[in-house]
């Protein structure tokens, strides 16, 4: 833990007024919310590189090397505003919503959905203005397709 103190304050300082690519930033949220739980299976990878494949268009490698950027730079995230700052400004309210369904998409991947996995969901909508009601509805029409799929 001191260790990765003294990393933190070693590091160069992020310009946080630089905006994030936005691929970056979606994929380190999808990522944040299949650590939240502790672990990382195979499910829920897959759900996070087929969405990132859809959503920006992605080739097999495009998202492998995506997914492993990303990676590196979220194993040490301290904190979620430069990513969820970077969707607010650049998606509209209905993208925005998206990107809460692909949350709940990451969250239910291994079938389970763990308090800390729901926090998060609702911490980000918060940070990048996804009413209550939205978050919610976008939960159901996640849970509802993952009914249609069993």
């Amino acid at each position: 833990m001191f260790d990765q103190l003294m990393n933190f304050l070693k590091a160069p300082a992020q310009d946080t007024k630089k905006p994030a690519d936005l691929r970056v930033a979606i994929a380190a949220l999808l990522l944040e919310a299949a650590h939240r739980d502790d672990s990382f299976g195979p499910d829920e990878r897959r759900v996070i590189e087929h969405l990132l494949t859809a959503k920006f268009q992605l080739s097999a490698d495009e998202c492998a090397q995506l997914m492993a950027s990303t990676e590196v730079k979220v194993k040490d995230m301290v904190q979620l505003h430069p990513y969820t700052h970077t969707v607010f400004e650049r998606m509209e309210p209905e993208e925005r919503i998206g990107v809460i369904e692909m949350l709940w998409e990451v969250a239910y991947a291994d079938g389970v959905l763990d308090p800390e996995e729901d926090a998060l969901i609702r911490k980000v909508a918060g940070l990048i203005y996804v009413e209550d009601r939205e978050r919610m509805m976008a939960r159901q029409r996640v849970v509802a397709r993952m009914n249609k799929k069993n």
